[in-house]
C-alpha cells in the first residue's frame, strides 16, 4: 500500500517536470544568429586559440572546497540538537567526520592542497 503512494509521487513529479519543460520551451524567446555561436558571446572577437587547457589542480581545489563546505552545512543542524539525539548521534557524526578526515589525508598525501 505504501508503494502506491511512492509511485504516485514519482509519476506526479515526473509529470510536473515535463510540464514545466514544455511550458518553458513554449514561452521562451528564441533568437538564432551567428554571434550566439561565438565563444563566451561577449561581443569581442576571440584572439588566439579558445580551446586552452586548464590545469586539473583548479578543479581538484574546487572539489575539496565543496567537500568541506558541505561538511559545515551538515554539522550546523546536528550541532543544534546534539543533546537531544544522544550518544548514537555522536557516534554517527564521528563516523561522518572520520570519512572527511580520511579524504583530507588522502588529498594531503597526493599533494592536492599545494598550489603551484
Amino acid at each position: 500500500m505504501d508503494y502506491v503512494l511512492l509511485f504516485t509521487m514519482i509519476i506526479a513529479s515526473a509529470a510536473f517536470v515535463a510540464l514545466v519543460m514544455i511550458i518553458t520551451r513554449w514561452i521562451s524567446p528564441r533568437t538564432f544568429n551567428r554571434n550566439k555561436a561565438e565563444t563566451y558571446e561577449c561581443g569581442i572577437p576571440t584572439q588566439g586559440n579558445t580551446w586552452i587547457h586548464f590545469r586539473t589542480g583548479y578543479y581538484l581545489f574546487a572539489i575539496l572546497f565543496l567537500m568541506f563546505d558541505i561538511e559545515a552545512i551538515f554539522l550546523f543542524p546536528w550541532a543544534t540538537i546534539v543533546q537531544e539525539l544522544g550518544f548514537k548521534a555522536l557516534v554517527g557524526i564521528l563516523f561522518f567526520l572520520s570519512f572527511l578526515i580520511l579524504g583530507l589525508a588522502y588529498a594531503w598525501r597526493k599533494k592536492a592542497l599545494e598550489w603551484k
